[in-house]
């Protein structure tokens, strides 16, 4: 997981996601002060995708600082004609996810927070589960981590350094 690609966020039309909002409580001797913690996905729907937390007392400005936040952790994804390169599956936490390949037309089969992931890196059809926690904290992590594990058949011929028709052919 050393070659994940750090993208630079100044020439990007970057779009961002809500996908979970949360009122946190603090009790004091004063009494209880709230505040707001948002889950923010930002991606360009054409293979960059990233998430954010932000943390603040109202709620917009929270979302904001997720959007920041979201800014800094882009990670560059292989979407091949839609979808993705081959079923993958990663842990966080305990938020287990699958992912695979469907064929045109499909559309994305996912869940909530591994949708607004999922749709942000521009991948159009395919099929998702989601397996132990539905917390959306290490749901969205274990899904950017599912794809940035990803590899596409260049990469994999640069990688053992053999022609691309040797990577299908075996």
């Amino acid at each position: 997981m050393s070659d994940i690609r750090k993208i630079r966020t100044s020439d990007l039309e970057l779009k961002d996601r809500l996908v979970s909002i949360q009122r946190v409580t603090k009790v004091t001797k004063g009494g209880r002060t709230f505040s707001f913690a948002a889950i923010v996905v930002v991606g360009n729907e054409n293979g960059i995708v990233g998430f954010g937390l932000g943390k603040a007392s109202e709620v917009t400005a929270a979302i904001s600082k997720g959007v920041e936040d979201a800014k800094k952790n882009l990670v560059k994804v292989p979407v091949i004609k839609g979808t993705i390169p081959h079923e993958q599956t990663a842990k966080f936490g305990g938020a287990k996810v699958w992912i695979k390949p469907a064929a045109h037309g499909t559309g994305v089969i996912a869940g909530g927070a591994m949708r607004a992931v999922l749709e942000s890196a521009g991948i159009t059809d395919i099929l998702a589960k989601s397996k132990g926690s539905s917390n959306p904290h290490n749901l969205v992590k274990a899904t950017v981590k599912a794809l940035t594990e990803l590899r596409d058949a260049y990469t994999v011929a640069y990688q053992r350094q053999v022609s691309l028709d040797k990577v299908f052919n075996g």
